[in-house]
């Protein structure tokens, strides 16, 4: 064997493969991770021929093959929520990244397959202690005002998540975390302020930069493809709406807050000269983004207002069925909803009260109402079946009798009553999660009121609130979305839980590669988040987008991320 067949981590993962320990698509993603194309990666499973993983294309670009009828012009019209565009590092929506997406773009892309590849990298190594990655930085990348894109621009952006004074939930990914360590000081609200540490960023050349990290990661490249990961210039000052300079083949047109978001193609450069973009062929003219809720996005394009939109919700399944010209696409995804509860505030700071609403619940019977076809009941310690670490606890049963005794135990022996914020950010079944939860409660004598607000008003408080329910989006790892949600002190971590023993324990298992050593690692990290009764998370929901027939290479993504580089209309 010669070069990356050579690796030990890449040896390790082959023996898993021939010994039946993954199968040979869980073997891609993990190969593509460690750096290996995802030709050769498939070369090596059996998937495609070594003709192809020998010959590769130089620096491959992350889209499928474009269909050879392809053709150029026309404009998208596509039915979301139209948001405003501050800070990318800084954005809290899928649909904000949707509408920069063709702006500015991220190292590495997600694609609907959940498979990582390079984008503005065009390669990565790591070490065999995943502790060191070295990142190549794609040639030829030219930003709209004519400069190219180097190994200090993508430096700049590293550092920025790093510095929590920003205030980025890239902070709490694996790959940030470790690249930053605490200053001593503390933040308004308590929380350690954390810093880049020395030397963890590594400008080696123009178009190198290598990560110096303080634990073993996997997931670097996955966690520059999270959607608040999208490569600005060093020139950036917020908001990125006033002054839209990217790398990407659209630029802003015009944006109106919860109306509309126009991109258009770049042609020239700002000083005149011709935008050459490194991704080769473009077709679409125009994008337009039209401001529609969830529930209204199907009518819309029904109506021939929009020609796709942003995600087909469950309940409107059968509706698009009868729809004429339409093209219905769906994604397994780890997309879900928590009712999680701020640990630190009363009544929740008991975890008697806390685990007595989760003994209430009946999970099961919360995704058979909601989810009966494509959803999967999920257990409160938010790692999915898709996940490929997950490790599978035994389903939990409802206990309406230990419930009662943990609230008599607490203090609250002629009942509990407790409010729920809903803003319905996902649709109005997060209103009926919230009201089939607050009839379960009520055998438990605890009175549950669910305060339904409007949708913009729950993403200002979802970090406040001390019991909300909050839409959590697919990761392709399980140990992101917990490293973004429940490590200690980080952004996103609305629930203000705080475990050591949990932390160490995702920290040991995000270093691992071995596939069946990470699940048995991560058994233990799934079970202390359940017992602490941090949420109720009831069900792991499907994912369906909806487009006119006449939109061809549009998809449904599990992160629900809308990539138009290569649409094309006919």
């Amino acid at each position: 064997m010669t070069g990356f067949q050579d690796k030990p981590l890449i040896r390790e993962l082959k023996r898993q493969l021939d010994e039946g320990q993954m199968d040979r698509r869980s073997f891609v993603r993990m190969a593509a991770l460690l750096g290996v194309s995802v030709g050769a990666a498939g070369s090596m499973a059996g998937l495609v021929s070594p003709a192809m993983a020998a010959n590769p294309a130089p620096a491959a670009m992350p889209w499928p093959r474009i269909d050879p009828d392809a053709k150029a012009g026309g404009v998208l019209r596509i039915g979301q929520r139209v948001a405003k565009l501050d800070d990318p590092a800084l954005y809290s929506w899928n649909e904000m990244s949707n509408q920069t997406r063709p702006i500015i773009e991220h190292l590495a892309l997600l694609g609907p397959d959940n498979i990582t590849r390079p984008m503005l990298l065009e390669s990565w190594e790591p070490s065999d202690d995943l502790k060191t990655w070295v990142l190549r930085v794609r040639k030829g990348v030219m930003w709209h005002n004519g400069e190219e894109l180097t190994a200090e621009h993508v430096a700049f952006n590293l550092r920025r998540w790093c510095d929590s004074k920003l205030g980025s939930s890239n902070i709490g990914l694996s790959t940030f975390s470790s690249l930053s360590e605490e200053t001593g000081e503390k933040d308004a609200k308590g929380k350690a302020m954390r810093r880049p540490i020395a030397n963890g960023i590594e400008v080696v050349d123009t178009h190198t930069v290598k990560l110096n990290l303080a634990r073993a990661v996997l997931s670097v490249p996955e966690d520059c493809a999270q959607y608040p990961t999208q490569i600005v210039h060093p020139s950036f000052k917020a908001p990125f709406s006033d002054a839209p300079l990217g790398t990407g083949p659209f630029t802003l047109k015009q944006l109106a807050v919860g109306d509309r978001c126009i991109l258009q193609r770049v042609k020239k450069t700002t000083d005149g000269k011709d935008f050459v973009y490194w991704g080769g062929e473009v077709y679409l003219d125009e994008v337009q983004f039209f401001n529609f809720d969830l529930e209204n996005q199907t009518a819309a394009l029904a109506s021939g207002t929009v020609d796709a939109i942003y995600e087909l919700t469950s309940d409107q399944l059968e509706l698009a069925k009868s729809l004429p010209d339409v093209k219905i696409y769906s994604a397994v995804s780890a997309q879900t909803v928590c009712c999680r509860m701020q640990n630190d505030k009363k009544p929740f700071d008991d975890i008697r009260v806390r685990q007595a609403i989760v003994k209430a619940a009946d999970n099961n019977a919360i995704q058979q109402l909601l989810f009966p076809e494509g959803g999967v009941p999920a257990y409160n310690f938010h790692v999915a079946p898709v996940h490929p670490e997950y490790f599978p606890l035994p389903p939990l049963k409802r206990d309406v009798a230990g419930a009662k005794a943990l609230l008599k135990e607490a203090g609250h022996a002629d009942g509990l009553s407790i409010t729920i914020d809903c803003g319905n950010t996902d649709g109005p079944w997060h209103q009926a999660v919230c009201e089939a939860l607050r009839d379960q409660l009520a055998d438990a004598g605890i009175k549950l009121a669910v305060n339904v607000v409007p949708t913009t008003r729950y993403w200002e408080i979802w970090k406040d609130t001390p019991f909300g329910i909050t839409s959590w989006s697919h990761r392709p790892l399980g140990t992101m979305t917990l490293g973004l949600a429940y490590r200690s002190g980080v952004p996103w971590n609305e629930s203000h839980y705080s475990n050591p023993a949990f932390d160490a324990a995702l920290a040991d298992a995000e270093s691992t590669v071995a596939v069946e050593a990470r699940k048995a690692k991560m058994e233990k990290v799934e079970k202390i988040l359940q017992d602490d009764a941090v949420m109720v998370q009831p069900v792991w929901r499907p994912v369906y987008n909806l487009s006119s027939a006449k939109v061809h290479g549009y998809a449904a993504h599990p992160s629900r991320e809308i990539d138009i580089v290569k649409v094309w209309m006919s």
